[in-house]
Order: structure tokens, then C-alpha cells, then sequence
């Protein structure tokens, strides 16, 4: 077989002769030990971990998913996960599981982009592991640091605090289903197709919310998380981890009109409260700082709703077209749902 061509398989360069491959995409000062060598956090700040699990058939597949999309998707969801918690990031380690009849070129490919969102912001791969398995798993940890009065956590959220989203919500949803049936939404402009698929395919972390927040904010005192689990999960999630309650007004949410173009309105709506894998961060703080942040980060950010005493987030409509209805956490994706 051709050693440079997209024939080869992993079966036929072996464990060694992958990680050889591999190598070139990380930094050769830190990798080659048993473990790798990180420079600690600055004085004063802390580390910050998460871990993020993709698996083939339920993550991503070849139906929708290059692999560099599969790359790309893999980091962002990690890196989203520090952007939430207020952290810059460091590196991470990369275990990716596989068969023997996967493809070098798929491995580089999802490799490459790895590369190319790590890129954006200056995070090297740092090591990792790979395994055999009959299915295709990428498992990411990633490494970041905050100063401990810039943490931003689900538990932050006070009675009164203006509930903000940095951006679109049903995007991602949207997109994918465009992917799964080609067929589908062919009436629509193909900026607004590419626009939809490019937002399931590549999310970008919004680590351009941190450095507003450092201006209107000192310390920090914003609960927030990412909505890769959707829009509704996180609303629920933030108000359970504070102990307050929610009211989320429907009209104020920002979602791509070309979704109202493609389904029904019902359909809209679950994908934009459920539809998940935004990757946008969900935040509550104080009305006048809420009106900044928004006013700064420009189209897609909106103030959605407020923090109420209670233990329920609702959704209300003020147009009177919809009845009030909870927020739920389990009508969104649940793995063992």
C-alpha cells in the first residue's frame, strides 16, 4: 500500500507508527514521557479540568461529519466548557479509540482539526493515549486557568439578576438536520444552509465574552454555563445549582429566521429551547451590567428573562400566542434518557 495515501490503515502502521504520525501536531518539548510537562498557572490562579467524551453514532458520523469537523467539534466542546467557567486555556490531552480498519488519513484529518480551533487560541495538544475498539470514541481533557475572583459558576445567580445569552440558540439543531437530509431546506438562500451546518459542524467557544467581563466586572459575580445541552437545560441547571427560580420570556430569545423557514413553528421552538450543541454561554447578572454585555457583544446577545425566587424556570409569552409552560430538563438529549 501507498504510506502517504488515504488506503492506509491503522492496522497497517500499528500503534507506534500512528503516535509517530500523530507527534507532529504537538509541541516536541512536552510530549515523548510518560506524561506531560504543563507550566503551572500563574501565581495566584487556579486550574481549571473538564473532560468531554465524543462517540461515533452518537456525537458525530460520516453522514454528517468530516473528520476534521469531528476534530474541530471535539476541541470546541471542551473549550467551551472552560470559556464557561471564566478560564483561559492551557492544553489538552487527546485518548482516541479505534479499529484497525479506520483510516491514517481519517486520524490526521480529525487531528488536523483539532489544530485548527486549538490554533485560534494558542492551546497545544499536550498527549493523550489511543486504544483499539470497535467503535470511534474521542475523549478530551482540557486544562485552563482563571483567578479565583473571575470563576464564573452555575451557583453565582441572585434573585433579580437579567438572564443573557451570548448568542442564537436552534442553530446547530437546525443544521444538523440539513446534514441528515440533503433534500432538505433547498429553498433557502445558501448563505442562510451554510450558515445553519457551519454552526453544527465548527461552534466557536465564546472566549471573546471574557475580556468584556473583566471590564464591567471586578470581581466577577456572574453565574453562567455553556448551553451545549440546550438553551432550557441551562436556564434549569443554573437556577437549580442557586436555588432560585426563572422566568424566560419567549419573544426576547434570538434564533436564525431561516429556522421559521424550514419547520413548523412547534418544531422551531423545541429546537431552540432543546436542539442542544450551541455551545453559547448562558449567564445572570445584574440588569445594568446584563444591558452592557449585550449592548458590547453585539447581533445574537440578548437578555432573555430574570432570576425569580422559586424553584422553577417558566416560559412566558407575552404575545399571548403560547400558554406558560416549565422549562424541563429531561425533554432535552439525555444519554440514558
Amino acid at each position: 500500500m501507498n504510506s502517504n495515501g488515504s488506503s492506509l490503515l491503522v492496522g497497517d502502521v500499528g500503534e507506534q507508527g500512528l503516535l509517530e504520525r500523530l507527534q507532529c501536531f504537538c509541541p516536541r518539548d512536552i510530549i515523548g514521557d510518560d506524561a506531560a510537562v504543563i507550566p503551572a498557572p500563574e501565581q495566584g490562579q487556579s486550574l481549571v479540568v473538564t473532560t468531554d467524551v465524543l462517540v461515533d453514532g452518537v456525537h458525530f458520523s460520516d453522514r454528517t461529519t468530516s473528520p476534521q469537523d469531528v476534530g474541530w467539534r471535539s476541541a470546541a466542546a471542551n473549550l467551551s466548557d472552560l470559556a464557561a467557567m471564566g478560564a483561559s486555556p492551557l492544553g489538552i490531552t487527546v485518548g482516541l479509540s479505534i479499529n484497525n480498519e479506520v483510516a491514517v488519513s481519517w486520524v490526521e484529518q480529525l487531528y488536523q482539526g483539532l489544530t485548527d480551533c486549538l490554533q485560534q487560541y494558542n492551546t497545544p495538544i499536550v498527549g493523550g493515549d489511543i486504544c483499539r475498539s470497535p467503535v470511534r470514541n474521542v475523549s478530551i481533557t482540557a486544562f485552563g486557568q482563571v483567578l479565583p475572583d473571575r470563576i464564573l459558576r452555575r451557583s453565582l445567580a441572585q434573585v433579580g439578576d437579567a438572564i443573557v445569552v451570548t448568542g442564537l440558540h436552534g442553530a446547530s439543531r437546525g443544521g444538523l438536520e440539513l446534514l441528515l437530509n440533503p433534500e432538505f431546506g433547498l429553498h433557502l438562500k445558501e448563505t442562510e444552509r451554510m450558515s445553519l451546518m457551519r454552526a453544527h459542524q465548527r461552534p466557536q467557544p465564546r472566549f471573546d465574552v471574557l475580556p468584556i467581563l473583566e471590564d464591567i466586572l471586578s470581581p466577577i459575580s456572574s453565574a453562567a454555563m455553556d448551553s451545549s445541552d440546550g438553551l432550557a437545560n441551562a436556564v434549569v441547571q443554573l437556577c437549580r445549582a442557586s436555588g432560585v427560580g426563572a422566568v424566560v420570556e419567549r419573544s426576547k430569545i434570538p434564533f436564525p429566521p431561516s429556522l421559521s423557514q424550514l419547520v413548523s413553528p412547534e418544531q422551531v421552538w423545541d429546537w431552540v429551547l432543546y436542539g442542544g450543541e450551541d455551545f453559547e454561554l448562558v449567564m445572570c447578572l445584574s440588569a445594568e451590567l446584563a444591558e452592557v454585555l449585550v449592548a458590547q457583544l453585539g447581533e445574537g446577545a440578548a437578555i432573555i428573562g430574570k432570576i425569580t425566587t422559586g424553584n422553577k424556570a417558566w416560559l412566558t409569552d407575552s404575545t399571548g400566542i403560547y400558554a406558560d409552560e416549565e422549562l424541563l430538563l429531561y425533554r432535552g438529549f439525555q444519554h440514558f434518557g
